[in-house]
C-alpha cells in the first residue's frame, strides 16, 4: 500500500511543470491547477506514454519538470546537516545524481496514471509570501481520499516545487535515513557512488525494457 502511494505521489509531482514563461507571472495554486489539467489531458490521449514508452515519457518529463523543480534544495533537505560536509563539487554532484534518481522514477510513476481526481484547495498566503504551501485531495475509484501538499518557493523564473508531502509525511526527507546510512558508511563521495550506481542500473533497466 505505502509503495502505491508513493508511486501515485510520485506521477503527481510529474504534472506540475508548465512553460517557463507562463509559470512567472502565475500564483503558485493556479499554476498547478491549470498545468495539472493541462499535462494530465496529454497523457490521456498520448497512447505512446500510456503504453510505457520510455522515449515518450522522458520527453515529457525533461520538457515539463525540470524547469519546476528546485532540485538543489530538495537534495539539501534529503542530504540534510551532511550537506554542509560536501565541498561545492561535491554537492552539485550529489543534486546532479538526486536528480536523475528522482526524474527516472517520476517517469516511471508516469506512466502509470488512469483516472484520478485531483481537486486542489484555496491558497492561504500572504500575498507577499515567497514560500507557500498548496494543498489538495485526491480522489481515486474505490479508495479513500489522499491529501497532498505541495512546498512551493517563489524564485526569479517564477515558483519551484522543493518538497512533497502525503498526508504530512515528506516524501524527500523519506531518504534522509538511506543517504546518512551511506555517508557513514563510505562518506560524500560513498553516497555519490552509491546514487550513481542506482542511476546506471536504472538506465540498464529501461534499456533492455525497450528492446
Amino acid at each position: 500500500m505505502q509503495n502505491a502511494v508513493l508511486k501515485f505521489a510520485l506521477l503527481l509531482i510529474s504534472v506540475l511543470a508548465a512553460p517557463l514563461s507562463v509559470a512567472q507571472d502565475v500564483a503558485p495554486d493556479v499554476l498547478l491547477k491549470t498545468v495539472t489539467s493541462e499535462v494530465l489531458a496529454i497523457i490521456k490521449q498520448d497512447g505512446a506514454i500510456q503504453a510505457g514508452n520510455s522515449a515518450k515519457v522522458a520527453e515529457l518529463v525533461e520538457t515539463r519538470i525540470l524547469p519546476h523543480f528546485d532540485f538543489a534544495r530538495m537534495t539539501q533537505i534529503a542530504v540534510a546537516r551532511n550537506w554542509r560536509a560536501a565541498s561545492p563539487e561535491q554537492q552539485e554532484a550529489l543534486t546532479s545524481e538526486f536528480k536523475t534518481l528522482l526524474v527516472r522514477t517520476y517517469s516511471t510513476a508516469l506512466s502509470g496514471y488512469r483516472d484520478q481526481v485531483i481537486e486542489y484547495k484555496p491558497l492561504r498566503a500572504a500575498p507577499d509570501a515567497t514560500e507557500v504551501t498548496v494543498r489538495s485531495d485526491v480522489q481515486q475509484t474505490g479508495k479513500e481520499r489522499m491529501t497532498i501538499d505541495y512546498d512551493m518557493e517563489k524564485m526569479p523564473t517564477g515558483w519551484k516545487v522543493y518538497d512533497i508531502k502525503i498526508a504530512g509525511v515528506s516524501l524527500v526527507t523519506t531518504y534522509r535515513d538511506s543517504f546518512a546510512s551511506r555517508v557513514r558508511e563510505g562518506g560524500i563521495e560513498g553516497l555519490i557512488k552509491s546514487l550513481s550506481d542506482k542511476n546506471r542500473q536504472g538506465a540498464l533497466r529501461t534499456v533492455n525494457v525497450d528492446r
